[in-house]
C-alpha cells in the first residue's frame, strides 16, 4: 500500500518564470517578498501571463493581515497539529513524526477543476473496466492490446483473484491519480493509486486546521466542501452490501502503518469501525467481527491493507496482518472488498504507455488528462527507444518504486550518472527490460509556501481522489491531498525528505453550503443502542484503565517520598521505617533500581522520569499512551491531549525535590481531568465499561497493597497517616474520627466501607456491576467465572470486620483480585482458537 512518504515520480521541477510584478502588486505585503524571489510561483501564472484570479483575490485578502496576526494564526495551525496528534511514518521510522502542514493552500479555479474532475472520473472508469477484462474474459490480452507480460510481470497480479465476480460488483471502489501541472499550464498524470491510495484522512486534517486557522479568508474564498464526497462515498459502501443496515469496517495493518492516524480518522468520521486481522475471523460464508458480545458479522471492509496480506492461506503465507480464508468468502460474495484485491496491478507504470489506446478501445474517446510520455522496455521497440536517448529520460522501475540495481528509493536521471553507473543500467534494460520504463523528463509547477515570513516557490505533487457513487457512477474530491518539496531541485515528493502538505482549495464565485456528514432529520430511523466493541478495542482499553491508575498510584508514592525528604523530621526513626517501605514497594512495582533505594533522594525523581525502569510513572504513561494510540478513533480530541500531554511534561528533568512535587502533582490533576472526561463524556457503553473495569481492577490491587504495606499489624502513627494520604482520606478520617490514626477504623475506611470511592469494597460493587452489564457469552444459565469471582469478593468484603483484617488476609485479597483481573482478560479478550465462539450470542456489544 503507498504512503504519503512514497516517492511517487520522475518529473524535475520548473525553475520559475520571470517575475510579472506590476500585475501583483496590488497585495502589497506580497509585493516586497516577490522582488527577492528568483521567479514567481507558477500556479500565480495562467496561460496567458497573468496572475490567475484566484490567487489574486488570496494575496489580496492575505496581505490585509497584520504580521503579528499571521504568525499567530500560523502557530493556532501547529498547536492544533500538536495536540490532535496527527502524525505519520516514514519507511523505517521507530517513532511517529508531526505532521507537516504548509500554512498556505493550493488554489484551484472550480471552472478549471470541473475539467480536471471529468479526466480523472474517465480514468477511474477506464481502470475499473481494464481490471474486470484482466481477472475476467481476458479479451484485452488475448487481442494483444495489452501485453501479458506487463501484467503477469507485477507482483500485484493475483491469480487467485482470476474468475472472481466482485461482491458489489466493482473492483474500484476508491481510486487516485497523481497529477502536476507542466510549464504549458496543462496538467498531467504522474501515476495511479489502485490498490489503498492514502491520504483522503490527511486531506481532512489539512482542511480542517485551514478553515480554522483563516476562517475568513476561507469563507470568502467559497471553497468547496468536502464532506458531500465523503457522504457520497460512504453511501456507495452501505449500497454495495446485501442488506439495509451494514456493518464496515476499515482494516488497517496496525499501529505501527505510515498512515495509521489516517486510518483511525476516516474510521471515526465515516462511522466505521477500525478493525485489525486480528479482530476478524471466518464462520461459514461470512467475515466475523470478534466482539465482547461473540461473533458479529461484517458486510463491507474498506482495507488500508495490501493485497498480499489479505489472506495466508491463498497469498502471502508469512502474512500476519490478515484473515485465514478470506478470499474463499470474497469467491462466495460473503464480504465485499474496497478496493478488491489485485488492484494494485494498475499502478504498474509497464502499463501507463498503453492507457491511450486502451481508452479508445474500452471507452471509445481519447484521455482527456494526458500522462507523462512512458516507454515500457519490455517491448523491443521502446526499448530501443531508450537506450538510444538514455541520457534523455527519468528510468523507473516497472513495477515497483526502485529502480532495479540502482541503489535509490525512486526514479534516477540516466544523465545525472556516472558513466560506469549509466552502463551498467544501459545493460540491465538490455538484458531484462520488463522491469524498467524511461519516462520523459517533466517541469513541474510551483506553487507558493510561506518561509521566514516571506512567499517562496516550491514544486508540488497534487493526489485527487475518486470515488465511486451508489448508481455506479464517479465522484471526485474536490481538492485532494497536496505534497510540497522542500526544496527546488527536487526531483521527487516524499514526506520523508523533507516534503510537507498543503490544503487545496477548489476556489468559486458563488457562497458554498455548508455540508456535514450527520443525516436529515427527515430520513433518520431513532435508534438506541451500545454499537459493536470489538474484543481487541475492548483488550486496549481495560489495559489504558489499567497503566493510567498504576500511574496513579506510583506518582502518589511519589508525591508523599518527596515531601517526607523535604520534612525537617525525615532522620527519625519512624520518618526512616516509612521512607524505606515506600521505597521497597516503587522497587517491587520496577519504579526504581535498588542503588537509587540505597540513595533515598534520588528514588523519588528515578520513580518520576527514568526511561530505564518500567514501572516509572514516566514508562506507564508511555505504555498508557501506545495504548491509547490504537484506539484514536474511540477517544475524543480532549481525551487524546490529555494522554500525549503527560509523558511530554515528564521528560523534562525535575531539577529538585520541590520540581519532583510540582511535576507530579501535574500529572495527577491531569489523571484527575481525564477520568472527568471518561466519566461524564463517554457513551455509556461497552468501552466505557471496560476502561471504568480497569481502573477499577487496578486501583482495587493497588489499594489492597496499600493496605498491606502500611496498615500492617505494628503500623506506626507515620505508616498510617501515609496510608489515608495514599488512597486521599485524610478529610473523611478526621471528620469522623476525633482521634489520631488508628488501625482498625482506618483499614475499614481503606478495605471495606462502599461509601468510599477509593475503598476496594466500593472498587469490587463497581466492578460487579459493570460485569452484570456486560453480554453473556454461554446460554447455559451458569454464571460465567468473572462474575462469580466479584460476587464472591464483594461477599466476603460485606461480611469482613475491620479487626480482622490482618496482613495474611490482605495478602489474600490481593491475589484474589489479581485473579479476578486475569479472569476478565481470558473471558473477554481471548486469543488464538478461544477467539471463536461459534454460540448464537446476546448482550451488549
Amino acid at each position: 500500500m503507498d504512503g504519503p512518504s512514497g516517492q511517487d515520480q520522475g518529473a524535475t521541477p520548473a525553475a520559475g518564470r520571470p517575475a510579472a510584478r506590476p500585475q501583483l502588486r496590488r497585495a502589497a505585503q506580497w509585493a516586497r517578498d516577490y522582488a527577492q524571489l528568483p521567479g514567481i510561483p507558477d500556479e500565480f501564472i495562467g496561460a496567458d501571463g497573468q496572475p490567475r484570479p484566484v490567487w489574486t483575490r488570496f494575496a489580496d485578502t492575505f496581505a490585509a493581515l497584520a504580521p503579528t496576526d499571521i504568525e499567530r494564526r500560523f502557530a493556532s495551525a501547529d498547536r492544533h497539529l500538536r495536540e490532535a496528534g496527527v502524525t505519520y511514518r516514514s519507511p523505517g521510522d521507530n517513532a511517529e513524526r508531526s505532521w507537516p502542514l504548509s500554512h498556505l493552500p493550493l488554489l484551484i479555479d472550480e471552472a478549471e477543476w470541473a475539467q480536471l474532475s471529468q479526466g480523472i472520473a474517465q480514468r477511474a472508469e477506464l481502470l475499473e473496466r481494464v481490471l474486470q477484462d484482466i481477472y475476467g474474459e481476458g479479451r484485452l490480452i488475448a487481442s494483444g492490446a495489452l501485453p501479458a507480460a506487463a501484467v503477469a510481470g507485477s507482483s500485484e497480479y493475483l491469480r487467485p483473484v482470476c474468475g472472481i465476480k466482485p461482491p458489489g460488483g466493482r473492483f474500484l471502489s476508491i481510486y487516485a491519480a497523481d497529477i502536476g501541472r507542466g510549464p504549458d499550464g496543462r496538467w498531467w498524470v504522474l501515476s495511479d493509486r489502485t490498490q489503498a491510495p492514502s491520504g483522503m484522512g490527511y486531506a481532512l486534517e489539512n482542511r480542517l486546521v485551514l478553515s480554522r486557522a483563516f476562517s475568513s479568508i476561507y469563507k470568502s474564498m467559497n471553497a468547496e466542501r468536502l464532506a458531500p464526497f465523503f457522504e457520497t462515498f460512504r453511501d456507495a459502501l452501505r449500497a454495495s452490501a446485501d442488506r439495509d443496515e451494514p456493518r464496515i469496517g476499515v482494516l488497517t495493518p496496525g499501529t505501527f502503518s505510515e498512515t495509521y492516524f489516517e486510518h483511525a480518522t476516516l474510521a471515526r468520521y465515516l462511522g466505521f469501525l477500525l478493525v485489525e486481522g486480528d479482530d476478524l475471523a471466518v464462520s461459514g460464508d461470512r467475515v466475523h467481527i470478534r466482539t465482547v458480545a461473540g461473533l458479529k458479522r461484517l458486510d463491507v471492509l474498506l482495507r488500508r491493507l495490501d493485497s498480499n496480506s489479505l489472506d495466508p492461506l491463498e497469498l502471502d503465507a508469512a502474512s500476519r496482518l490478515g484473515v485465514a480464508g478470506l478470499m474463499d468468502v470474497v469467491r462466495k460474495g460473503g464480504v465485499v472488498l474496497a478496493n478488491m484485491p489485485g488492484s494494485g496491478v494498475l499502478e504498474a507504470r509497464a502499463l501507463l504507455g498503453f492507457l491511450p489506446s486502451l481508452a479508445r478501445r474500452v471507452l471509445g474517446e481519447d484521455l482527456k488528462i494526458p500522462h507523462i510520455a512512458t516507454w515500457w522496455c519490455g517491448q523491443k521497440s521502446a526499448r530501443d527507444e531508450v537506450l538510444s536517448r538514455l541520457e534523455d529520460f527519468a528510468i523507473e522501475g516497472a513495477y515497483g518504486r526502485a529502480v532495479p540495481g540502482i541503489a535509490s528509493h525512486g526514479p534516477v536521471l540516466a544523465s545525472e550518472l556516472s558513466a560506469a553507473e549509466r552502463d551498467r543500467l544501459r545493460a540491465a534494460i538490455s538484458q531484462r527490460g520488463i522491469d524498467y520504463v524511461g519516462q520523459e523528463v517533466v517541469r513541474l509547477s510551483t506553487t507558493p509556501v510561506w518561509e521566514g515570513g516571506r512567499i517562496a516557490p516550491r514544486p508540488f505533487v497534487l493526489r485527487v481522489f475518486a470515488a465511486v457513487t451508489p448508481d455506479g457512477g464517479w465522484t471526485v474530491m474536490p481538492g485532494g491531498f497536496c505534497r510540497i518539496a522542500d526544496k527546488l531541485d527536487a526531483r521527487a515528493i516524499s514526506m520523508g525528505d523533507g516534503a510537507r502538505a498543503a490544503d487545496v482549495w477548489v476556489v468559486g464565485d458563488k457562497a458554498v453550503a455548508t455540508r456535514s456528514l450527520l443525516p436529515g432529520s427527515d430520513n433518520v430511523r431513532i435508534r438506541r443502542i451500545a454499537g459493536v466493541l470489538p474484543s481487541r478495542a475492548a483488550d486496549n482499553l481495560f489495559w489504558l484503565g489499567r497503566y493510567l491508575e498504576r500511574a496513579e498510584a506510583t506518582l502518589r508514592l511519589i508525591r508523599v517520598l518527596a515531601a517526607q525528604n523535604r520534612d525537617p523530621g525525615k532522620d527519625s526513626p519512624a520518618q526512616l521505617n516509612t521512607a524505606e517501605r515506600i521505597q521497597r514497594l516503587l522497587l517491587a512495582w520496577g519504579a526504581i533500581s535498588q542503588t537509587s533505594r540505597m540513595r533515598g533522594a534520588q528514588a523519588a525523581a528515578e520513580a518520576l522520569q527514568s526511561e530505564a525502569q518500567f514501572g516509572s510513572a514516566l514508562s506507564l504513561l508511555r505504555s498508557a499512551q501506545r495504548t491509547a494510540t490504537s484506539l484514536r478513533e474511540r477517544l475524543s480530541p480532549d481525551a487524546w491531549q490529555v494522554i500525549t500531554e503527560m509523558p511530554g511534561r515528564l521528560a523534562q528533568e525535575a531539577e529538585d525535590e520541590d520540581a519532583v512535587v510540582s511535576t507530579a502533582e501535574f500529572i495527577l490533576e491531569k489523571l484527575a481531568s481525564f477520568a472527568g472526561l471518561a466519566q461524564e463524556n463517554m457513551n455509556r457503553a461497552a468501552g466505557w465499561r471496560f476502561l471504568d473495569m480497569g481502573r477499577r481492577a487496578e486501583r482495587a490491587i493497588n489499594t489492597a497493597r496499600f493496605a498491606r504495606q502500611f496498615g500492617y499489624d505494628e503500623a506506626t502513627p507515620e505508616d498510617l497517616d501515609v496510608l489515608l494520604t495514599l488512597v486521599d482520606c485524610q478529610i473523611t478520617y478526621r471528620s469522623r474520627y476525633l482521634i489520631g490514626p488508628s488501625l482498625a477504623p482506618i483499614r475499614d475506611l481503606v478495605v471495606l466501607d462502599l461509601y468510599n470511592p477509593r475503598s476496594v469494597a466500593f472498587q469490587i460493587e463497581t466492578l460487579n456491576e459493570h460485569i452484570a452489564g456486560l453480554p453473556i457469552l454461554k446460554e447455559n444459565g451458569l454464571i460465567e467465572r468473572p462474575q462469580r469471582l466479584s460476587v464472591s469478593l464483594g461477599a466476603r468484603l460485606t461480611a469482613a470486620e475491620a479487626a480482622h483484617l490482618d496482613g495474611r488476609t490482605l495478602f489474600g485479597l490481593e491475589q484474589d483480585l489479581l485473579n479476578l483481573s486475569e479472569a476478565i482478560g481470558q473471558h473477554y479478550f481471548p486469543h488464538g482458537p478461544n477467539a471463536t465462539r461459534p454460540e448464537k450470542l446476546t448482550g451488549l456489544a
